[in-house]
């Protein structure tokens, strides 16, 4: 009797001992990893291009990654840009995404809780557009017109470092706050004078409704914009495995596109999927190395830079608390994904000049 009673009490130990375990896995993983990106395509395609981040997404290279594991792989590509992000990550409503310096910096400032894990999406270019008659020739033209501009976005601080340099403020243009493709509607009703946007603004001008009247990759480099992989620090906490892994996969994206440095076509092909022309994006980029320009390296270039746009986002008024941007990095993901992967030596860093010949 008593023999039997012990091994019940065994018998019944151990499924408890299964079950705690079987529960202690599945923690170990979620059930659906989220990524929201700040923008949407040509037409409100769910895809965008440009970036090691979208080509995680247009190679289903995270869905790979996590298939075996049964992990869910939810993309979210939201209009409203990095603002939207912003609120989505306050709401619990997302765990990774691409995001702008600015939005990201005024949702760090704003007490959300997010850690900048590796660069992506660096060195991007602004541009203006004018409709083709106009007689707008240049940024100091701009005074008094109405002038679109997506607030929120890390397009926002470029144009008030522009506008400075040619002695000019926000409030001396009229400025009306626009998505991408309501303003390209509006240039086109010429509703506005002119619209400070991405290479999309480039296409306007090879269908001749619009002219192209500065670009600040070549007109000054110093104004590029930039954005990182941010990740959301309760997530980060929880599943430590899962954010390596995705940071891994970033790398191997980040290092795809590296590869095709000698002859870029199949990352251009790659990104015409979010419906911007191949010459556009040819246009854009080519003038660059895209090795640096898809480098995951939290460098002393992007370090130098964001510090920098800290302390200008509060000059300009965009946000009212500092950030200690060296406690906001976590690169402990990175450093051991490029040393696992012998890429340590890979990507060079920049130094804070930018300078990369």
């Amino acid at each position: 009797m008593k023999k039997h009673l012990l091994s019940t009490v065994l018998v019944g130990l151990s499924l408890v001992v299964s079950l705690l375990t079987t529960r202690s896995a599945l923690a170990d993983k979620p059930s659906v990893i989220r990524i929201a990106n700040p923008g949407i395509g040509i037409g409100n395609r769910p895809a965008v291009g440009g970036s090691s981040a979208s080509v995680l997404h247009l190679r289903g290279m995270l869905e790979q990654e996590f298939k075996a594991d049964g992990i869910q792989v939810k993309w979210s590509f939201l209009r409203g840009a990095g603002p939207a992000v912003n609120e989505a990550y306050a709401n619990g409503l997302v765990d990774f995404s691409l995001l702008g310096d600015l939005p990201s910096i005024i949702g760090k400032s704003g007490g959300l809780k997010t850690r900048i894990l590796a660069a992506t999406a660096i060195r991007g270019s602004t541009y203006i557009a004018v409709p083709a008659d106009s007689n707008i020739n240049g940024v100091k033209d701009l005074k008094g017109k109405k002038v679109a501009m997506f607030k929120g976005t890390n397009i926002q601080l470029a144009i008030n470092k522009i506008l400075r340099k040619n002695g000019l403020t926000e409030r001396d243009v009229r400025f009306i706050n626009m998505d991408t493709a309501t303003a390209k509607a509006a240039l086109l009703t010429k509703d506005i004078d002119a619209a400070f946007g991405g290479s999309d603004f480039l296409a306007l001008r090879d269908q001749g409704v619009a002219k192209i009247v500065y670009n600040s990759r070549s007109d000054d480099p110093r104004f590029l914009r930039h954005c990182t992989f941010v990740g959301s620090q309760e997530f980060i906490d929880k599943y430590p495995d899962i954010t390596k892994r995705v940071v891994k996969t970033l790398v191997l994206a980040a290092k795809w596109i590296s590869d095709q440095e000698a002859a870029p076509t199949p990352v251009y092909q790659l990104y015409t999927k979010s419906g911007v022309a191949f010459a556009n994006y040819k246009e854009d980029l080519s003038s660059q190395s895209i090795k640096v320009n898809a480098s995951p390296l939290l460098d002393a270039y992007i370090t130098s830079t964001y510090k920098t746009n800290i302390q200008e986002a509060k000059r300009f008024g965009l946000i009212k608390n500092d950030i200690d941007f060296d406690r906001w990095v976590d690169s402990r993901f990175l450093d051991q994904v490029l040393k696992e992967l012998n890429l340590q030596n890979y990507w060079k860093a920049i130094d804070e000049s930018g300078t990369w010949k």
